[in-house]
């Protein structure tokens, strides 16, 4: 089958989800210093079974504030569990009190709180589990960016490339898991995993697994400024085959990020990545 008839594109009916497939998945922001617009494209990877990335791409007032709401949740052993991710983590973000004076604490108890609740609905939602990335733009001015697993946030400020998030790998946590009493083994497979089953240390549910992995997301803060070019989320459906430079350097090419999420998902599955593959791009512009 020819790649580009392999695309399609996914949203879901929650209020946090982006526009349906029949409309064109951009928008922009309005206010602030520096303004932004956003494009996404999701494509369903080569293993047999649903659609398991899910995205967020959306603008919200709150409170007098424009917050531009960006995420892509990457599940495994099925969908459930993204979907409830896609539908519940920012209401649960936005619902701490602690949210605009203590925004890192209240993202960290929301990702503490969203996945206890995961695991008490354990018997509706499965066993399975799922990455997350999320970034919260507040008014133009200010990126709240947090991520478990290897879910990655890249932002393409000046001549600079930075990686937001951290790719909690297996390898990297060893001790970590072992002090929870599991174990980090390449087998079956060839790369590491928690109990020679998960390839993250950290994830949302994963009930199985869960007193050996760690759902405590890595969060930064950035400050937008007129050097702020680009915002490139995505699954590892993305990062297995391009590297962060490169994602970069596709997104500069394109008239807007629709088209820039829309090359970059192509490209990945031109260089053959099976899994997944999701891509949300945000552009700044002073």
């Amino acid at each position: 089958m020819n790649c580009m008839a392999r695309l399609c594109f996914f949203s879901c009916c929650s209020q946090f989800s982006g526009p349906s497939s029949s409309e064109d998945v951009k928008g922009k922001g309005l206010q602030g210093p520096v303004r932004f617009t956003y494009g996404f494209s999701l494509v369903k990877g080569k293993a047999n079974h649903p659609m398991e990335d899910y995205h967020v791409a959306k603008i919200v007032h709150v409170k007098g504030h424009e917050l531009g709401l960006f995420a892509i949740f990457d599940g495994h052993l099925g969908d459930k569990v993204p979907a409830y991710l896609q539908k519940n983590l920012f209401n649960n973000i936005l619902k701490e009190e602690a949210f605009w004076m203590h925004p890192i604490t209240a993202i960290s108890k929301a990702y503490e709180k969203t996945d206890k609740s995961i695991l008490s609905h354990s018997p509706e939602l499965g066993k399975g589990g799922s990455t997350a990335v999320t970034a919260i733009l507040i008014d133009g001015r200010k990126l709240w960016i947090a991520n478990v697993g290897d879910s990655r946030g890249v932002l393409a400020m000046g001549r600079e490339v930075i990686q937001l998030t951290v790719d909690h790998e297996p390898s990297k946590e060893r001790c970590d898991i072992e002090t929870r009493g599991g174990f980090v083994s390449n087998m079956p497979g060839d790369v590491p995993r928690v109990n020679g089953q998960l390839a993250v240390s950290r994830a949302f549910g994963d009930k199985s697994l869960k007193l050996h992995l760690s759902s405590e997301p890595n969060i930064r803060t950035v400050d937008i400024n007129n050097d702020t070019e680009l915002l490139i989320l995505a699954s590892d459906g993305v990062w297995k085959v391009i590297e962060n430079q490169e994602a970069v350097d596709i997104a500069r090419k394109c008239k807007d990020p629709h088209s820039a999420a829309k090359q970059i998902t192509s490209e990945a599955v031109k260089r053959d990545s099976k899994d997944d593959i999701s891509c949300i791009v945000v552009r700044f512009k002073g």
